[in-house]
């Protein structure tokens, strides 16, 4: 039975004190309400340390690892820095980390293996532009991310591997792909993985949707047999609305 996550990704929001009051909320929300998922939240660097020091019931990642193992990379943050404060694990290849720091499919894929290899979970990230998508290329350029970041991996290490897929033309825009289209992407790429790994191996791995969740469609976007819980962004950043979330774990 594969895992059934809901992950927060905060990209570059909240100044501390609010870091620390969410972080505080979304402890007590768990606490109080027992879900029925894993709960992740992704945070920026600089609150990592305080978050595993003060909440021992979070999941908690980064939003971004180094490709390099130490040395001369000024700015950078290696994994072995985040293991050594037991940070839980890492997104990985974000569209926005693709579009503004140019980030390759190779690059992705090496930032997928030194995060394994240091005992962090990636959440590697792919999908499809708006773009690509009206051109009936999206199934094409999912096969190439996924191929090329990933299938370098063992069969070990890739069950170890949870996988968003979002729809880059439904982030942050308000448009969200209907539940069907998540559901054809997900088979799609849960089919790629069985075609390589077999169907054993395909059918432990979580396949998260990202783009656009709210409270108001994800119910119907959670309970797709392929999709096993979503990449949150906005929605992640009050206790509220990431709460019910959570909670749509318990009506499915």
């Amino acid at each position: 039975m594969r895992k059934k996550i809901v992950a927060g990704n905060w990209k570059m929001n909240k100044t501390l004190p609010e870091a620390k009051a969410l972080l505080a909320e979304i402890d007590s929300f768990i606490q109080s309400n027992s879900p029925k998922c894993e709960v992740i939240v992704g945070i920026p660097f600089i609150y990592l340390e305080n978050a595993k020091a003060n909440h021992k019931n979070l999941n908690v990642y980064s939003e971004d690892i180094s490709v390099h193992k130490s040395g001369a990379y000024t700015g950078e943050i290696s994994a072995e820095m985040l293991k050594s404060i037991q940070v839980d694990g890492a997104i990985i290849g974000h569209s926005e980390r693709r579009q503004y720091h140019n980030e390759t499919d190779e690059q992705i894929g090496a930032k997928v293996k030194i995060a394994l290899d240091n005992g962090l979970t990636p959440i590697f990230c792919n999908g499809e532009l708006l773009e690509e998508r009206k051109a009936g290329k999206h199934f094409d350029v999912v096969k190439r991310q996924t191929e090329v970041a990933l299938f370098n991996l063992t069969a070990e290490e890739i069950i170890k591997v949870v996988i968003a897929y979002e729809p880059v033309w439904a982030i942050g825009t308000g448009e969200t792909a209907t539940p069907e289209q998540a559901q054809e992407i997900h088979a799609y790429i849960r089919s790629l993985i069985a075609d390589k790994y077999g169907k054993e191996v395909a059918d432990s791995v979580s396949i998260l949707y990202g783009g656009s969740v709210k409270p108001a469609n994800a119910k119907e976007i959670f309970s797709k047999p392929d999709v096993d819980g979503g990449l949150i962004g906005g929605a992640s950043l009050n206790v509220n609305d990431f709460g019910s979330l959570i909670n749509t774990y318990k009506e499915i």
